[in-house]
């Protein structure tokens, strides 16, 4: 077999699944420097590739666009080829990336796709005959498709800035630098589905009591016009509130985000892009459940917070309607549990300093 030169990595939508493969890739980029490895994504997941090994470039597919449908695939699969590819990796196996895969098989490419474990996480979320256990996690799952491709590596992904953190120049229009024991809490309330979104009364009610604590400012993520009324709502009660919904662009919010002292955040994308940067997140969980394998890099369990109910999980991605039409699993979580392992988390980082 010819020494492999150039990889292409699939992995098209879902913007915390693409965070998700970015310390995978950039670990095995980095083990292997004389190979070149190219992102297939959209655009919006491609902005996430900042500080990349040089190894490392990004493509983006216009499946809205001129790569929509079969003949949108097929001319995305020409201009691919053009790359002269060598194997592919297919992280999202869905039926855009098989039609891909399979005219890169037939053309003589070899190809190696993710094992997404969709049976056993059918049994995780099953309501009658639910077998309750932690699976693979998604980023140990991206980890085996390169193995079996056999480009064996460590992951030693910390950051997307290394050992460092964002450019405050990058943000100084939105915010000072902080100040000496100033604390800095992102608050991130919203998610895709609502089976994923913490009731916004009682996330409210959380923002309340971090707000009242000294020398902390609170940093409000989203970007939908709905939420962008909420913040400015919260931010009309109570001191020391930024909100950066809007369209601030990722470079901007990563950096400022790499400076935060903890992240609260849903099962949602924003759990990921503070993983990213290294920032330590409490996560709340309604219909979903981290033993899905979706936790952030380098997050801890204990750090995710959940009611402990039979259903839980009912969904993978949080998109199916509560069974019990009460959505017990997001409002029977008190807002001072999140309070108070945030305050756990602020105790722990402040002693280590």
């Amino acid at each position: 077999m010819k020494p492999m030169k150039h990889i292409l990595v699939i992995r098209l939508s879902a913007l915390g699944d693409v965070a998700m493969t970015i310390p995978v890739i950039y670990s095995v980029a980095r083990t292997y420097p004389h190979i070149t490895f190219t992102v297939l994504t959209q655009a919006v997941a491609s902005k996430l590739f900042i500080q990349a090994p040089e190894n490392v470039s990004v493509v983006v597919a216009d499946v809205k666009g001129r790569h929509a449908g079969i003949s949108g695939l097929w001319r995305l699969f020409r201009e691919l080829r053009r790359l002269h590819i060598d194997a592919v990796v297919d992280l999202h196996d869905v039926l855009r990336s098989k039609w891909l895969r399979f005219w890169f098989s037939v053309s003589g490419t070899k190809c190696v796709v993710i094992d997404k474990g969709r049976a056993e996480k059918r049994r995780l979320t099953s309501r009658m005959h639910k077998r309750f256990r932690p699976l693979k996690s998604s980023i140990v799952r991206y980890e085996e498709v390169f193995t079996r491709l056999g480009l064996t590596f460590v992951p030693r992904f910390t950051s997307l800035y290394g050992d460092e953190k964002g450019a405050t120049t990058l943000f100084s229009e939105i915010v000072s630098d902080k100040a000496e024991n100033e604390i800095w809490i992102g608050v991130a309330p919203f998610a895709k589905h609502k089976g994923k979104i913490y009731p916004v009364s009682q996330m409210e009610r959380v923002v309340a009591r971090l707000a009242e604590k000294k020398n902390c400012r609170i940093f409000l993520f989203g970007g939908g016009d709905d939420e962008v009324q909420v913040f400015n709502c919260w931010k009309s009660r109570y001191p020391n509130i930024i909100s950066m919904g809007g369209k601030h662009g990722f470079e901007k919010e990563l950096a400022l985000i790499s400076h935060l002292d903890v992240m609260i955040t849903m099962d949602s994308a924003n759990m990921h892009l503070a993983s990213l940067v290294g920032v330590r997140v409490v996560s709340v969980w309604g219909a979903t459940h981290p033993y899905a394998g979706f936790l952030g890099w380098n997050q801890s369990p204990s750090d995710a917070l959940g009611v402990e109910l039979s259903c839980r999980p009912c969904s993978v991605f949080g998109n199916k309607p509560c069974f019990r039409g009460d959505y017990a699993c997001m409002n029977q979580l008190p807002p001072e549990a999140i309070v108070q392992r945030v305050e756990q988390v602020l105790t722990a980082r402040s002693s280590m300093e």
